[in-house]
């Protein structure tokens, strides 16, 4: 499962293979309440055809009818604002007077876009320089770069994988959970010794690690941009994993299993030394709490929980019942 950004770029260059004519539009500031964030991306084609998302849509729709009718024919990168006075910002839906800044740039095999996509399939984050002026792209190593940077003469966007989640276990939970962090610009790596599960692993765009959890984790050397999560059930991996990861910086360290089994973990770590500061960094049981039961919704409840750590976000704890328990309520009465 592709990133947003992938996708528009998968688009792009799709286009670009088939001669195809079509402009680029990143998001490189906003002020008030803007719909999108700084580096998102949308593609359109000189059809109208359009991927990727910078508004709600009223701006997009102007892009569209613009490049339709011709009068959006870039030859160079061209920056362009919306919602500078009150009128632009009701007519294109932008909230509070909100604006946002885009640099629109021109789709041809100079922008490198195939290039870019082959090195974030492999892994490589990348840092992707727009020459403003002449509409020059370079390519290069994207390791401490900001995400985005724009000046008057270039435009710097990083593209590839900012975060890393470890995944101890590959097991049909980890399935869906990589899958889904694949979607969300993780890279994703999965540690598993257990020859009956690392065999069957196939989820394309992860690295499959058979080495031992413990190891696992010291050789990763996890940092503020990495989450760990142990799968398997199986103390004997999971512990190990939780023991090192726990002394790392890792921004968010989780385990599955019940509050009872959590207990009885937290016991055994103690024993090999993890203090009570580091074991109060364990998220266990895995996951928000919102009453997720199939593997797939519990995927989705981890990445909610992982993603809210991530940005500093306190999730307070669930009312009990919802639809599926009042339901299942009205069955069980007589």
């Amino acid at each position: 499962m592709d990133s947003v950004d992938t996708q528009v770029l998968k688009k792009a260059q799709e286009w670009i293979a088939a001669g195809q004519r079509g402009v680029l539009g990143t998001v490189v500031r906003t002020w008030g309440s803007a719909p999108r964030p700084i580096g998102a991306l949308v593609a359109i084609r000189g059809d109208g055809q359009i991927v990727g998302s910078v508004s709600g849509g009223c701006i997009e729709d102007d892009l569209v009818d613009k490049i339709r009718t011709g009068s959006l024919q870039l030859e160079r990168p061209q920056r362009v604002k919306y919602g500078v006075s009150a009128e632009e910002a009701n007519r294109f839906g932008l909230p509070c007077g909100g604006t946002l800044e885009l640099v629109l740039e021109p789709l041809t095999a100079q922008s490198k876009v195939d290039a870019l996509l082959q090195r974030v399939a492999a892994g490589e984050q990348t840092a992707r320089r727009l020459d403003l002026r002449s509409g020059e792209v370079t390519l290069s190593d994207g390791q401490g770069v900001a995400a985005l940077a724009v000046d008057e003469s270039a435009l710097v966007s990083v593209h590839g994988p900012s975060w890393r989640l470890l995944i101890i276990g590959a097991g049909q939970l980890t399935q869906y959970l990589a899958e889904m962090a694949l979607a969300l610009d993780y890279q994703v790596l999965i540690c598993d010794p257990r020859e009956e599960y690392a065999d069957a692993w196939s989820v394309a765009g992860t690295t499959l690690l058979r080495t031992m959890p413990d190891d696992t984790v010291v050789e990763c050397r996890p940092d503020r941009h990495t989450a760990i999560v142990a799968l398997t059930h199986d103390p004997k991996l999971d512990d190990l994993a939780l023991m090192e990861a726990l002394r790392s910086a890792a921004f968010y360290v989780g385990a599955i299993g019940s509050r009872k089994n959590q207990e009885k973990r937290k016991e055994r770590l103690k024993e090999f030394g993890v203090t009570d500061a580091q074991l109060a960094r364990l998220f266990g049981p895995v996951g928000l709490k919102n009453g997720a039961r199939t593997p797939s919704e519990i995927a989705v409840s981890i990445l909610a929980e992982l993603t809210a750590v991530k940005y500093g976000y306190h999730i307070p704890q669930p009312v009990a019942g919802g639809v599926l328990a009042a339901i299942e309520a009205g069955c069980a009465s007589p």
